[in-house]
């Protein structure tokens, strides 16, 4: 059974960084497309950042480009979100997800087959 989970989710105020991370078990990441999608209260689920099967392609959101680093770990299974500057229109629960979309779809959230529960972000001071 494929499980993907969520982490590192918490308060940070303006300006702050903060990293989540997402493991998989009962799949191996390097098979899929991994994207960090994001859900904002009151507003729909929106597509963040992506990277490719082999880790070599990136493709963020204008609002995050520059700010957040999607990375992976092969050794741990698992993808992590580095986010930098941090706003409070970043507020918003974050969810990890894999599929296998053409790079043109990678912001599609039906194009994604697995998804974790998400984690909270909030950004306040």
């Amino acid at each position: 059974q494929v499980q993907l989970s969520e982490s590192g989710g918490g308060l940070v105020p303006p300006g702050g960084s903060l990293t989540l991370s997402c493991a998989a078990s009962g799949l191996t990441f390097s098979s899929y497309v991994k994207a960090w999608f994001r859900q904002a209260p009151g507003k729909q689920r929106e597509f963040a950042a992506g990277l490719s099967q082999n880790g070599g392609t990136s493709q963020y959101a204008t609002s995050v480009k520059g700010r957040f680093t999607i990375s992976r770990d092969l050794s741990k299974n698992t993808v992590s979100l580095r986010m930098n500057n941090l706003a409070p229109e970043d507020t918003a629960v974050y969810y990890c997800a894999t599929g296998r979309p053409v790079y043109s779809a990678w912001d599609r959230e039906s194009m994604y087959y697995h998804w974790g529960p998400g984690t909270q972000v909030t950004v306040s001071s």
